[in-house]
């Protein structure tokens, strides 16, 4: 029905059956956090369970590193849940009989490992989420978000290649829920897992997402980073979700960015920096020295410098000077543009690698173009 062209609603209405997932195709990358968002009965959980093989789709693959669990044997369905893929619930999903720690060793009790080493992997999945302290308490003792954390815990002593993560924040109260956000990005840097992340939050979805899909009647309405979604909706539906989005949270100094123009210190003067700001049609200018960045100029300085005293350009540098990296968010530019100077891009060893103008940061933040 659904390839003759059949609606969704159609289907339901002649045979009482939901379509769940509707000609969903897509790849995740190794170490990629990659959010599927969706309001209630979109598609979303149908979709996680598909992927380690809780619901078994009527028609297609799902491939995890060449392995088609939807069409494969139980054992070879069995090992690759036990070896490659976590599960993190909404709900925690903890045995209030059993300990913190005997919780987070409870998948490698499954997987046959011994009492003295599950205890060690879960007391080092523990660590990694702050809980260690709380090993030997029950789950009723700790609070929602410590909880949550038990349950992260327990996907990660397992050591997956794959985590999938069914809302499991939305339970959460706001505060917490977004300190576990930036305890899952935090873990992630390190860790690395592949992760798979359902959520009903496009503000959470834009967070954490390398990639997001939005998720709406079983099929993706559009499969991009949080800035192209937020730049650019598919279409009225996107765009309705993203039009209170905080941009500023979105966007980062990349995206508003131009190539840097700079003067090499040795060889500029006063005279040939005022002149190539002239043709540029910039008031200011960075000065460097070999790889690193020796200040900037504004040609109201060197203007002055130049009638007062000849003009040297090393006596106007400005040596305290905004700086930022690509990935910085736009709203922690905000007081680096109150200098009035172009905020300097660096990379990790320090060197020059694009500016970013302050009207750049207000146009992008108004939903106009860097240049405006």
């Amino acid at each position: 029905m659904l390839s003759s062209g059949k609606s969704k609603d159609a289907i339901f209405e002649q045979t009482g059956h939901t379509v769940g997932v509707d000609n969903v195709s897509f790849e995740v990358g190794e170490g990629e956090i990659f959010v599927v968002m969706g309001l209630s009965g979109s598609g979303k959980s149908t979709l996680v369970r598909m992927i380690n093989g809780l619901i078994m789709p009527t028609s297609g693959s799902m491939s995890i590193d060449g392995t088609d669990i939807a069409n494969c044997s139980p054992e070879t369905l069995r090992k690759t849940r036990r070896d490659k893929v976590a599960m993190v619930f909404q709900h925690f999903a903890l045995f209030p009989h059993r300990t913190v720690v005997d919780n987070v060793a409870y998948g490698l009790k499954v997987k046959g490992v011994g009492a003295k080493e599950r205890r060690e992997r879960a007391l080092v999945a523990l660590e990694q989420v702050g809980l260690k302290p709380y090993a030997d308490s029950y789950p009723d003792e700790l609070s929602g978000g410590m909880q949550q954390r038990v349950g992260l815990a327990r996907g990660l002593a397992a050591e997956p290649e794959i985590l999938l993560m069914d809302e499991p924040f939305s339970a959460l109260d706001p505060l917490i829920r977004r300190d576990m956000q930036e305890e899952l990005l935090e873990l992630q840097r390190s860790l690395k897992k592949t992760i798979i992340f359902i959520t009903h939050d496009l503000n959470e979805a834009l967070i954490l997402g390398d990639r997001i899909a939005i998720m709406k009647d079983g099929r993706f309405v559009q499969v991009a980073t949080a800035e192209e979604i937020v730049e650019s909706p598919a279409d009225d539906y996107v765009a309705a979700f993203t039009q209170d989005i905080d941009r500023s949270r979105v966007f980062t100094a990349g995206s508003v960015s131009v190539p840097a123009e700079a003067l090499e210190l040795s060889e500029a003067t006063a005279a040939s920096a005022m002149h190539r700001m002239e043709e540029l049609d910039q008031d200011a200018i960075y000065v460097t020295d070999g790889d690193r960045i020796a200040g900037a100029v504004t040609y109201r300085d060197l203007s002055a410098s130049t009638r007062d005293n000849g003009g040297v350009l090393k006596d106007s540098l400005i040596t305290e000077f905004p700086t930022a990296s690509r990935t910085t968010p736009l709203f922690e530019l905000y007081p680096l543009a109150e200098s009035g100077l172009p905020i300097a891009l660096t990379d990790r060893k320090g060197r020059l690698k694009g500016i970013v103008p302050p009207q750049a940061v207000f146009a992008k933040l108004a939903g106009g173009e860097a240049a405006a």
